[in-house]
């Protein structure tokens, strides 16, 4: 599908519809969303909306209920088909693997049977929102939605279907009961958005992904420096594909009128870990704490608490990433980061933006980024990584004597532009995406030349097509 032309037909037809029902411009969106899932894989569109029925229904049920054990009798049924569905699409096979090769450690051969499916695209994200909105309506935060068109859209909008955010119905939801106008200042401020987007994914992640794919797939060969290369060129190609993502999908949805949550604020700005959690996959982050890290005690219980309840969010956060072990030792490593400041009570220490208000930061700062980029690019390696075996190669290599020899790979125009992307970055790091603000106060000739030299650098410096990375979770 040709999104450049899914998205104007879809956008003019729903302002016209605005200003008759809105009842219409919700249904031309489910219609779109569907539409839009579909033509990735027609077939998983039904599981799409057994999931939403099967939500929507529940949590009618739970509502009108008489007594609380047949409102926990549906709540459970919900929670427990949803993470089924997810459990048999994502992980089936992983334990399947995981226990043959127990058996085969204590000598018995077994030949487990596979599933020869593909991951529905989304399910992790669409399934998320589900859970959310029935958890809340059991918990009496909020009541049932009793519009089907308006909560399909909450669980299908298309801009957020395949990779987020995760939103809330809290926050979503009323959104979509309200009669929405076109807002020029905000349409172009959208638009800015998905531009600024667009140029991360298709420039800066992209044009790292063949880097990094050449540097990984021969990483035994490869020098130390090399080795290191690729890794924090990872570092970059997988906020850029994300947060690229996330900056397309505000944007899109703003067109619409409509606010998505934030999902990323400049992450590798940050002072220390738990600053980093702060502002990567903020909905993703949020998500776990309220749902699972508060519900099982959060920080209240005392030390073993804090730290037992961290390592669960940490590694469960992991395995939501992908059925590999490398998924849980990437969460396990973020959980063991961040532990010295939750023994020490110092996770709230940085709620600020870094050097706000100021050109530059101060040499403390500075090292407190720079250490903090450098553990997050270490555990990165074992995100990108096939498995623990070659994620440990990966780092032997690192740690052998070539580490001080000249990269083999070193991709100066790549360097350059990630140099100009950083300074931007910083330069509208207290703003909701980078220049949200940049350039607005400019003569108009001056500004749009800015922005028009954005579009032909996606045009002249874009990498080889890659998919997003998060589509596979």
């Amino acid at each position: 599908m040709n999104f450049a032309f899914f998205l104007p037909v879809v956008l003019t037809l729903y302002w016209l519809l605005g200003k008759k029902k809105l009842s219409y411009q919700n249904s031309l969106l489910l219609l779109a969303s569907y539409f839009f899932y579909a033509c990735w894989d027609w077939r998983f569109l039904f599981l799409l909306i057994f999931s939403t029925l099967l939500d929507y229904f529940t949590g009618l049920k739970m509502c009108r209920a008489s007594r609380k054990k047949e409102k926990r009798f549906w709540f459970w049924l919900s929670v427990t088909v949803n993470l089924g569905f997810l459990g048999v699409f994502k992980y089936y096979n992983f334990f399947i693997a995981s226990f043959a090769a127990l058996l085969s450690d204590v000598g018995l051969q077994v030949n487990p049977w596979s599933l020869k499916v593909i991951l529905p695209v989304g399910i992790s994200f669409y399934t998320f929102h589900g859970l959310s909105y029935v958890i809340d309506i059991y918990k009496n935060r909020i009541k049932a939605e009793r519009n089907f068109i308006d909560y399909s859209v909450f669980v299908s909008f298309f801009p957020l279907l395949v990779a987020g955010p995760i939103e809330r119905a809290t926050h979503l939801l009323p959104q979509l009961k309200k009669k929405r106008f076109f807002d020029y200042g905000k349409a172009i401020d959208g638009l800015r958005q998905i531009l600024w987007g667009l140029f991360k994914k298709v420039v800066i992640a992209d044009l790292c992904a063949d880097t990094v794919n050449a540097i990984f797939s021969n990483s035994a060969n490869a020098t130390g420096s090399t080795l290191v290369v690729g890794a924090v060129l990872f570092a970059f190609q997988i906020y850029c594909d994300f947060s690229g993502y996330s900056d397309i999908a505000l944007g899109t949805a703003r067109l619409f009128g409509i606010e998505l949550l934030k999902n990323f604020a400049f992450p590798y700005f940050s002072r220390d870990i738990a600053e980093f959690w702060r502002r990567w996959h903020i909905s993703l982050s949020s998500w776990f704490r309220d749902y699972l890290y508060i519900p099982l005690g959060g920080s209240k219980g005392g030390t073993w608490m804090k730290v037992r309840n961290t390592f669960i969010i940490f590694i469960v956060s992991g395995f939501w990433h992908g059925a590999n072990w490398t998924f849980i030792v990437w969460g396990s490593l973020n959980a063991l980061y961040i532990m010295p400041s939750i023994l020490f009570s110092s996770n709230r220490n940085h709620l600020d933006v870094v050097a706000a208000g100021k050109l530059l930061p101060n040499l403390r700062e500075l090292f407190s980024m720079c250490f903090t980029f450098g553990l997050t690019v270490f555990a990165w390696i074992f995100f990108r990584s096939e498995s623990l075996g070659s994620a440990f190669h990966y780092i032997a290599g690192i740690c052998s004597p070539s580490l001080f020899s000249t990269p083999e790979v070193l991709p100066r125009m790549l360097i350059v532009l990630i140099l100009m992307f950083l300074i931007v970055e910083w330069i509208g790091r207290e703003e909701s995406y980078a220049i949200s603000k940049i350039g607005l106060n400019w003569p108009r000739p001056i500004r749009w030349t800015a922005y028009y030299s954005i579009v032909l650098a996606i045009f002249y410096f874009a990498g080889p097509e890659q998919k997003f990375i998060y589509f596979q979770f």
